[in-house]
């Protein structure tokens, strides 16, 4: 029999405890953003550049060949968008090419990519069309071929990954109507039937893929009971198991093709060999899925920085003011210069995670968190600024200028389709906390007990003890290093001076953060705002690193770009140079205490006389939709694609 689901009811400290539970332990790999956050630049770890191999290059670049077809004779993004849905003849159309697949061992009936030409195919489809990148994306990164390659059994792959190889759509079910980033408080509920199924109950929002999915992977709470550990674990299920209701498809600023559901579980019965892991380790399955998962974000980010290049390029040699090309005009000029090297540092940053994911030499949690973090943030910036450069134009959509007799540019859907990337797959603040936690890990490692209010006193003096040598081994090493030498890194020629840099600022962000931590020890968590800042110069020099690297790697190879990359790596050093010199400042320098005042008076009500003088359009709703579990009232908007 199902249980009713309730709300678990969870403090602060214990959602914390959660969420730290899930996470990987221990560094069993190097780590070069590790590193770099302990102020350690571990250029080994990225130098020589990871290169693929050929045969891995060989079919790589037959199956992008295949998809470009594909996307130039078969994708048409403005009827997408116009018409909110992916044509099922272009989802067939994918499947019959492998696009399903291309994660999937060939084994399996799969393409067997690279991450590298995976997210290469990715920002290629995601140029033509981004909801097609989302669909593709959603169904391998995160959904359930991915947690199988990693956790599934021998049976489960063999069951499951054919399938999904060619012709079943997947999709990842972990948020709630009331739960995002805080998994603790997971309604959902899986209550063991006996000693051979689960049955299932709960509501799902968000569900990208999840109106036309097969395939399902859910997380939910399993009751604590004799023989069961519980916990929130993993399941794939079928989509059209009994007592499973799509109840409605979800409509959006942006991705207006996206296949994204409201659904419903009640008394759906799932046989227990559909558990993933074992009871408990769902959050665990979510996050190390994620640690690749996330470099889909960043690559489609990537492809949509060259197309507003692209854009740019064109238009503002053409379009004249005052006599001359908008390009000419040093402030038109600045944009585009910032969108040519943060594209080229953006796809330097995505490779190289991707690469190394390949390689499986490093441990690349942070990497893909930096990228995913960089690449969406930068991502929204190069829209809003191809927006202002092609000007009333860029406000206006696509058909509208068509209508009119001009090229239609869909530069206002670029802005509403990336939106959601700072949101996706954790949000900006979320990744700022996540990423925070990894890098001051070593910290918390010989220390974290001093602060841990449940600690005994004899535990907080052993742990003084083991920071007292911690410390005195590695504070010295903060002092000096090979950036303050004109002669360091010498082989990257005028690129060197950057590399220096990064060094002697890494250094920097560690003193930064040791002294954070002795200023504030247990409270440090809450200061959320200079985290975000540690966290914001981290992800800049791990860019810079990685743009350097990729121009080294494109000048010595010997194409016929090296001059062009060292270039732009150059700009991008230099603009990212000022970015971090303001974040420092702003470590110190801010308006944080009186932020949170000011908080603290909208909160009370106090500021309510400054919303006078509007009228307010929205309605008079929940502003949470009920998820009290049962049966649905709603019709079954799923749909299968054939």
């Amino acid at each position: 029999m199902s249980a009713p689901t309730q709300r678990p009811k969870v403090t602060e400290r214990e959602a914390r405890q959660v969420a730290e539970a899930a996470r990987e332990q221990d560094w069993r790999k190097p780590s070069f953003a590790k590193e770099l956050f302990l102020g350690r630049f571990r250029l080994d770890l990225i130098h020589p550049h990871p290169m693929p191999s050929e045969e891995d290059v060989r079919r790589g670049e037959a199956f992008l060949a295949k998809l470009r077809t594909f996307c130039e004779t078969r994708i048409d993004g403005r009827l997408i968008e116009r018409e909110a849905r992916i044509p099922d003849e272009v989802v067939t159309g994918l499947k019959e090419i492998g696009a399903f697949g291309m994660k999937i061992d060939p084994k399996y009936g799969g393409l067997g990519l690279t991450q590298v030409y995976y997210n290469r195919a990715l920002a290629l489809v995601g140029s033509a069309s981004p909801a097609i990148g989302a669909l593709l994306s959603a169904h391998q990164s995160i959904g359930v071929p991915q947690p199988l390659k990693i956790f599934g059994t021998q049976e489960q792959r063999d069951t499951y990954l054919p399938r999904l190889a060619r012709t079943d759509i997947s999709a990842f079910l972990l948020t709630e109507p009331d739960v995002g980033s805080d998994p603790a408080r997971l309604a959902t509920t899986a209550v063991p039937d006996g000693d051979d199924a689960y049955v299932l109950d709960g509501v799902k929002l968000w569900t990208t893929n999840g109106v036309v999915a097969d395939l399902l992977v859910v997380m939910a709470r399993v009751p604590k009971s004799e023989g069961h550990r519980g916990g929130i674990t993993a399941f794939v299920v079928e989509a059209d198991s009994p007592g499973i209701t799509v109840e409605r498809r979800n409509a959006f600023m942006g991705l207006r093709g996206l296949e994204n559901g409201v659904t419903r579980f009640h008394g759906v019965r799932v046989p227990a060999e559909n558990r993933i892991g074992p009871e408990g380790a769902g959050l665990k399955i979510a996050l190390t899925t994620l640690n690749t998962g996330r470099l889909s974000l960043p690559a489609m980010c990537v492809g949509a920085g060259k197309w507003a290049l692209k854009i740019a390029r064109e238009w503002a040699a053409v379009r004249e003011q005052w006599g001359k090309p908008v390009a000419r005009h040093e402030a038109v000029g600045a944009k585009i210069s910032f969108i040519a090297a943060t594209t080229f540092a953006l796809e330097a940053v995505v490779d190289l995670a991707s690469q190394m994911a390949d390689e499986d030499r490093n441990d690349i949690r942070i990497e893909a968190a930096l990228a995913k973090l960089y690449g969406s943030e930068m991502g929204c910036l190069i829209a809003d600024e191809l927006v202002q450069i092609r000007g009333g134009r860029g406000y206006e959509t696509a058909d509208s200028l068509a209508a009119r007799g001009e090229r239609a540019v869909p530069a206002e859907q670029l802005l509403r389709d990336l939106r959601i990337n700072r949101i996706f797959e954790g949000s900006t603040e979320i990744m700022h906390l996540l990423i925070a936690r990894e890098a001051v890990d070593a910290h918390l490692a010989v220390a974290g007990d001093i602060i841990d209010p449940d600690k005994s006193l004899g535990d907080k003096a052993k742990a003084g003890a083991r920071a007292g040598g911690f410390y005195a081994r590695w504070l010295p090493k903060l002092v000096a290093g090979p950036g303050q030498l004109p002669n360091s890194y010498a082989e990257f020629g005028t690129l060197a001076t950057h590399l220096r840099y990064v060094e002697r600022t890494s250094r920097k962000l560690a003193r930064s953060t040791f002294y954070a931590m002795s200023r504030w020890q247990g409270r440090m968590e809450l200061k959320q705002a200079f985290l975000g800042r540690i966290v914001d110069i981290g992800a800049e020099l791990f860019a810079m690193s990685a743009a350097c690297v990729r121009a080294d790697l494109l000048r010595s190879s010997g194409g016929p770009h090296g001059r062009e990359a060292q270039a732009l790596a150059d700009a991008f050093c230099r603009q990212a140079r000022l970015r971090v010199e303001e974040l420092f400042g702003r470590l110190w320098s801010n308006t944080d205490d009186l932020d949170r005042r000011v908080v603290d008076g909208v909160l009370a009500g106090r500021f309510e006389w400054l919303e006078e003088g509007i009228v307010d359009p929205s309605d008079d709703g929940p502003w949470i939709a009920d998820a009290t579990p049962g049966p649905s009232t709603h019709e079954n908007v799923h749909r299968k694609i054939p």
